[in-house]
Formats: structure tokens, sequence, C-alpha cells
């Protein structure tokens, strides 16, 4: 649509009163088509604008994508404290041994430092101590097992020694070093070929990856029945966190879901993301306590109760006041940041709730800021005459950020009116974070059952580490075919 040139003009007025109307009719349509496509230009700029101005300090966005140009100050608040260990802090500073392995005497001084002198006729004043504290040479031990292979009088069959469960075949590893491998596989996440790599410099001779293959499935098979203990404990607590990431599996995108306490971690990977991955995972359908999670639509269709995250909300309200220039994003960060303060006040005091005048300012605060937030984000008033348009009106961020806070109100403020809820889900956030880290340095995984390999050891360490245990102890455990039982806690 192009507006009439002026030789258009000229010959419509040549024409007469009629074919000036007519003119003035398209000049009218060409121009209302022209805002429009303005507009909708402005919109697309302003969506644009807003797209590249989120990092990870005020949207979801991961610190990985801010890219070099970029760096966004931490959401959380300077401390005043100094650099270093602080005053009380017990330090781990090397102490002398009472009990030495070796102990190798080094020759006495022949002259004086000072004047030159023989010493061979000085006499002893004392003995000076020195102790290194490093690792001994490292090699593999063999160990070989021999035992008498019996004939039966009766029906003459041979039978064979009672092995050790460690010696099934003629050679093989024992469960030490298969653990080992597990450990530098699934918790410090060395890829099989660095693994074995490793192994080999370290003592010498290292398994192939075929066989830390198998020593991850067979460590896997025997986690099954704690896996299950597991998903039990954390479908049981009173509050748990639930997350989800991307994962590539067989070049394919799928997702990382994870189901979390303080004391349990439970990994599984899905095809999808949402409600049909969670029925099939099993732990949501059940769970009668609160669920603290991002707000992903398919978590509040089930009926527990629930609690969002307000990291979360921090950012997407810095956001919105850092592009929209309003001031209500920063009373509402001002509000749960103070609110947050209040509960962890009250948690050290030994409280299991804040005071009700307290939660009563709080909940007053909140709606305050909400009304003035809705005055900025008034939605403009029809002309009179003008068409209305079909279907829903497109809103601003501000405003979705406004109805969600609105309409999510108690799930925003659940750590308030129960203390044990926490204010953020970083706990599920973090318990999927070294995953990504594999994705980077492996780049993804094979087949769906390296993946549940995965899921189930880095499940089971995990738990072990948030349980104050040993790693290393506890896969050599479970290569043994005795892994720990971990306690529910909550």
């Amino acid at each position: 649509m192009e507006l009439p040139n002026g030789e258009k003009v000229l010959a419509a007025y040549a024409e007469g009163p009629e074919a000036v109307v007519t003119l003035v009719g398209e000049l009218v349509t060409v121009v209302v088509a022209l805002a429009a496509g303005v507009e909708a230009l402005e919109a697309t700029v302003e969506a644009l604008r807003s797209q590249l101005a989120k990092d990870s300090h005020n949207s979801h966005k991961p610190p990985s994508s801010d890219g070099p140009g970029k760096k966004p100050s931490p959401p959380r608040q300077a401390s005043e404290r100094k650099p270093g260990g602080q005053r009380g802090h017990e330090g781990n500073t090397l102490h002398f041994s009472e009990a030495p392995d070796r102990v190798e005497p080094v020759p006495s001084a022949e002259t004086c430092v000072g004047c030159g002198a023989a010493l061979a006729e000085a006499a002893t004043g004392g003995e000076e101590r020195r102790q290194v504290f490093d690792l001994p040479a490292l090699c593999l031990e063999v160990v070989e097992y021999r035992g008498q292979t019996k004939a039966c009088p009766c029906c003459g069959r041979r039978n064979s020694a009672l092995f050790p469960p460690q010696a099934p075949a003629a050679v093989q590893y024992g469960p030490r070093i298969k653990a080992l491998g597990v450990y530098l596989m699934d918790y410090q996440l060395l890829p099989y070929e660095r693994t074995a790599e490793l192994l080999g410099d370290v003592f010498g001779m290292a398994p192939s990856e075929g066989t830390l293959h198998t020593a991850a499935q067979d460590c896997a098979a025997e986690l099954q029945p704690v896996e299950e203990e597991i998903k039990q404990g954390v479908q049981q607590a009173a509050v748990a966190h639930f997350d989800e990431t991307g994962l590539r599996v067989e070049n394919k995108r799928g997702w990382l879901h994870v189901a979390c306490t303080t004391a349990l971690t439970f990994y599984a990977y899905h095809t999808r993301r949402g409600k049909v991955a969670t029925d099939e995972i099993g732990i949501l359908p059940g769970f009668d306590g609160r669920a603290i999670h991002d707000g992903l639509t398919s978590y509040p269709q089930y009926g527990c109760a629930h609690g969002l995250c307000n990291a979360h909300h921090l950012r997407e309200l810095t956001f919105v006041e850092e592009q929209f220039d309003q001031d209500w994003a920063a009373q509402m960060k001002g509000l749960l940041l103070d609110a947050k303060a209040s509960v962890e006040e009250a948690k050290g005091l030994g409280w299991s709730a804040l005071p009700e005048g307290d939660v009563a300012e709080i909940e007053r605060r909140y709606q305050a800021i909400l009304d003035e937030g809705f005055a900025a984000n008034a939605a403009p008033e029809v002309a009179a005459g003008e068409p209305k348009k079909r279907g829903r009106k497109k809103q601003s961020k501000a405003k979705n950020m406004l109805d969600r806070l609105e309409k999510h109100r108690f799930e925003v403020l659940a750590f308030v009116y129960d203390c044990r809820v926490p204010f953020d889900n970083n706990l599920a956030e973090r318990d999927l974070r070294m995953a990504k880290v594999q994705q980077k340095i492996s780049g993804c995984f094979r087949t769906v059952e390296g993946a549940n390999t995965f899921c189930r050891i880095r499940g089971y360490i995990s738990t072990v580490r948030k349980q104050g245990g040993a790693v290393l102890a506890a896969l050599e455990g479970a290569v043994r075919g005795r892994p720990l039982h971990p306690a529910r806690g909550s």
C-alpha cells in the first residue's frame, strides 16, 4: 500500500470534489495501515530490547549465557567481613603426628654457619623434628587367591574352592579401583577416556573404558533399592524441592528432573518436561507435603501445598525495575528481603512462625505495593468508536508479573506463614548444577541407559554428601554389594 503521488493528487482536484473525497479516503486507509505497522514494529523492537537486556541477574538465564561483555552485579548484599578466615575459625593447619610411618635420620651440620668452626666434637644441643605429609608410591596390589579343587567321590564332579565375591573369574580388577573409577566419572565428571588415562598415570595400569562402563552399570544395579528408598523418603517429606533442566541424550534434548530435600536427592531422566513426565516419575502424585518450585504450569496441578521460588521473583523484579523504571518492583524486592530477614531472625530464636502482627504487616505492605503496581500498569482506555480487537490483548511483562504475584500471593509468602518453608528453590537448582557441568564436559549421553545410570549414581552421591558420608567409601560399599542406606531426614 503506497501513498498517492503528486500527479494523482492533481488529477483528483481536476476531476472534482468526488474524486478528492475518494483520494482522502485512500489516504486515511494508508495512514491507518502505516500507524498499525509502526505500532507493531515498536512492539517488536521493545520485545527485542527486553530480550537483549536479560541476563543472569534479572532473569532465569544462567551466568554462562551472559557473555564476556556483561558483568551483572550479584543480587546478594555485600558482606562487611574481610576476606579470609574469621575470628574463632579453627583453621586446617597441619599438626605433628605422634606416630609417623617412617623415621629417617638426617646428617648433623659439620661446620658452624656463623664462624665456620668444626662441629665434630661439639656437644649435642637437643633434637629438631620436621615432618612431611605425602602420598606413598602408588601402585596396584595384586592379590592371588588359591584354593583346592576337589572331586566328589560319589559322582566325580569337580568342586571349586569358595573364592570371595571380588574374584568371580581368573583375573579381574578389584572393588576399590572400580569404585575409584565410578567416583571419577560420576562425581568428578571425568569422561571414560580421561578416567582411564588418570588411573594409568597414577597406578601404572588402568581399566579399559569398557571395564569402567561395566563398573558403573554394576554399581547402579546395586543401588536400585537405595534409589527407591530415596524416592520414598522425598515423597514422605514435609517440604521437598522440585526442578528440571535440559539434558541431551542420543543427540536429542530430554529433561533431567530432580526431587530433593536437605538430606535426600532423587534424579530421573525423561523425554518430557511437564505433567506427563512428573506423573511417570511418581513422586508428586502421592506427595502431600509442600512442594517448592519455580512456578512451571505443571506443578500447581497437584493437590499438595506449594511454595514459589523467590529468587526467581527477585531477578524478574529487577528486570521490571531496570527496564520499565517502575518503583513498585524495587519496593516489592525490599519487602521480600525484609521478610526473609525477619524469618531468619525468628528461626534463630527457635520460632516456627512469625508473630501474627508481623505477618499482617507484611501482607498489608504486599497489597499496597500491588495496588501501586496495578495503577502504574492500568490498561489504556479505548477511544470512542474504535473497534475492539478480537482475542486476548498482550500484556507487558510488568503486568504479567503483577498478575502472578496477586494470584499466587500465598505461595509467594509461604515462607512467612511457616518458617520451615525455604525462601527459594536454590536447593534443587544446586542439585542440578553439576549435571550441566557434565554436559559441558561430555556433550551428551550416548544412550538412555547411560543417562539413567548417571542419575541413580549421582543421586546416591548427592544423598551421601548431604548426610555427611564419605563418597568414595560409599561407592566402594555399593560396588561390593553393601551400599549405604541413607536416613530419610527432612
